[in-house]
C-alpha cells in the first residue's frame, strides 16, 4: 500500500513540474496526453475557459486494442485533423508525467506532421 501512494505522489510530482510552465490559450491550447494500459487519449484544452476544443481516443477507432503505438499514431492523426477543422495551428504539448518515449513520442510526431506545432 506504500508503495503505490510513493509512486502516485511520485507521478503528481512530475505532473505538476511539467504543468507548471504549460497553460492552453484559445489561439494556442495545452495538448493533454492521457496513456492507460489499454488505450492513449489526447485533448486540446483552452486552461483560460476550461474547455476542450478537440479531443481524440484509440476507444471505438479501427483498432481493438489501443496500448500499442500504431494506435498512437492513429490519434495523434486524428487529433490533427480535428484541430485543422477548428483552425487550431499551434498547441503546448503537455506529456503528463509520462515520458517523452514510445507511445506519447509517437502520438506526438504524427500530431506535428499531421501541422500541429509545438
Amino acid at each position: 500500500m506504500d508503495h503505490q501512494k510513493a509512486k502516485h505522489r511520485a507521478q503528481l510530482r512530475r505532473r505538476h513540474h511539467v504543468r507548471r510552465n504549460i497553460t492552453g490559450t484559445a489561439e494556442r491550447p495545452r495538448l493533454s496526453v492521457f496513456r492507460s494500459s489499454k488505450h492513449i487519449y489526447a485533448q486540446l484544452i483552452d486552461d483560460h475557459s476550461g474547455v476542450t476544443l478537440a479531443a481524440a481516443s484509440s476507444t471505438g477507432g479501427e483498432a481493438a486494442y489501443g496500448g500499442n503505438v500504431k494506435a498512437a499514431t492513429v490519434v495523434g492523426q486524428k487529433l490533427a485533423e480535428a484541430a485543422k477543422a477548428k483552425g487550431i495551428l499551434k498547441a503546448a504539448f503537455d506529456r503528463g508525467h509520462y515520458r517523452y518515449h514510445g507511445r506519447v513520442k509517437a502520438l506526438a510526431d504524427v500530431a506535428r506532421e499531421g501541422g500541429l506545432q509545438f
